[in-house]
C-alpha cells in the first residue's frame, strides 16, 4: 500500500485579525483630551475644529467636549460637488 499519510491543513489557509476600524465616539457623546473619536484607512471622515489626524488617519480629540458630525459639500477643482463628513468637537 503505497499511500501517502495526512500531512495536516492546507498551508494559504491564514488570514490576518480584523484591524479595528471604525467611529468609537458617537455625536453627542463627550470626549477627553487625546480621545480616539475614529479609527479610518485614509480620510474617509475629514478633521474639523478642536480635531487632529494622527499618522494613521485616525482622528482625535485635541479639547474635551462633545463630538459633532457634520455633512458638508465641497467643490473639487473640476467643480464636481461632493458630501463629506465631517467630525468636530465643541467645548462644553
Amino acid at each position: 500500500m503505497a499511500h501517502k499519510k495526512a500531512l495536516g491543513s492546507a498551508k494559504k489557509n491564514r488570514d490576518s485579525a480584523g484591524r479595528r476600524l471604525g467611529v468609537k465616539v458617537y455625536g453627542e457623546q463627550n470626549v477627553g483630551k487625546g480621545e480616539i473619536i475614529i479609527r479610518q484607512r485614509g480620510t474617509k471622515h475629514r478633521a474639523g475644529a478642536n480635531v487632529a489626524y494622527g499618522k494613521d488617519y485616525t482622528i482625535y480629540s485635541k479639547i474635551d467636549g462633545i463630538v459633532k458630525f457634520i455633512d458638508k459639500k465641497v467643490s473639487s477643482f473640476t467643480g464636481n460637488k461632493k458630501r463629506i463628513k465631517v467630525v468636530s468637537v465643541s467645548s462644553k
